[in-house]
């Protein structure tokens, strides 16, 4: 059996009973006190308790969880009842699936290593092997949807035609994502997850190229790639040598500038000197009257 699949346990497991109180429907449904494995361990299992609960029917999810969550409290194991009270009720397709993984385990190993199968084929692009597992992948979900409509009618608990699409879309998404998978494997899907619309579905073409050439192709287009960055850093490089240039021409021209600046100002220092002088010289010059 695959490390993912927990322990086989039928749909309605009977340790719920063990702590909710005499007269609840779940105690009725299932038996006198003390006969399910979380009561049989003496304390309260989370573990335990989380299979027991996924084992029930939607409709008897939420009573029997607030029923163990209320005697954690009793118990006050604050803890406990934290992880017991953050549980969710599978909508019904989710908890079909659920019973078919805990119910026939065999084909749920022999699922999973298909899912295995189409996602590392799907990694590798390997065109042979994705094909032959896609070919084996819609036959048996269109199967094992059944199956689990047929288990949860066994169950009570019969699905319409609208909940058996949604089983066939969470068998799909089982073999698409790990996620799914762990989840399923353990019957602790809550909802139906988003359909796997890329996947597997359109394998690759009878044409596609090789694996030796689609590596041969990979490393030449990683080639070009390299070649159009050193054309790029190329011009980049140029365009900063041409921008120092323009940077020093503009220096040199402010020297100059400055330079003659310089210039102007000495030579018009020199002119007022000039004139001063001449005023002075003026000035020491007899009036034309007094001659």
């Amino acid at each position: 059996m695959s490390p993912l699949l927990g322990a086989r346990t039928g749909p309605k497991p009977s340790g719920v009973s063990s702590i909710i109180p005499a007269g609840h429907p779940s105690r009725d449904a299932y038996g006198a006190a003390g006969t399910g494995p979380a009561a049989q361990s003496g304390v309260v299992d989370v573990e335990l308790i989380t299979q027991e609960l996924y084992g029930l029917r939607p409709a008897e999810f939420a009573a029997a969880r607030d029923a163990y969550v209320a005697e954690a409290r009793r118990r006050k194991d604050p803890e406990t009842a934290k992880a017991l009270a953050a549980l969710r009720r599978p909508v019904l397709a989710a908890w079909a699936a659920n019973l078919l993984a805990r119910e026939r385990p065999e084909e749920a190993e022999r699922f999973l290593a298909l899912g295995e199968t189409l996602r590392v084929a799907h990694r590798m692009l390997d065109g042979e092997r994705l094909r032959e597992a896609a070919r084996k992948q819609h036959q048996l979900v269109a199967t094992l949807a059944r199956t689990a409509a047929d288990l949860a009618a066994e169950a009570g608990q019969p699905v319409s035609d609208t909940v058996l699409r949604e089983l066939e879309q969470t068998l799909h998404g089982v073999l698409a994502r790990p996620d799914v998978a762990r989840e399923w494997a353990r019957g602790r899907l809550v909802k139906v997850p988003e359909a796997a619309v890329d996947f597997t579905a359109v394998a690759p073409d009878e044409g596609a190229l090789p694996v030796p050439e689609r590596k041969r192709e990979a490393e030449r287009e990683a080639k070009r790639q390299a070649e159009q960055e050193a054309e790029r850093e190329a011009a980049r490089e140029a365009a900063r040598e041409a921008a120092r240039e323009a940077r020093v021409a503009a220096a040199a021209r402010v020297e100059q500038t400055e330079a003659e600046v310089r210039r102007l100002e000495q030579a018009l220092k020199s002119a007022r000197q000039a004139a001063e002088s001449a005023a002075e010289e003026l000035a020491r010059l007899p009036a034309a009257d007094e001659e």
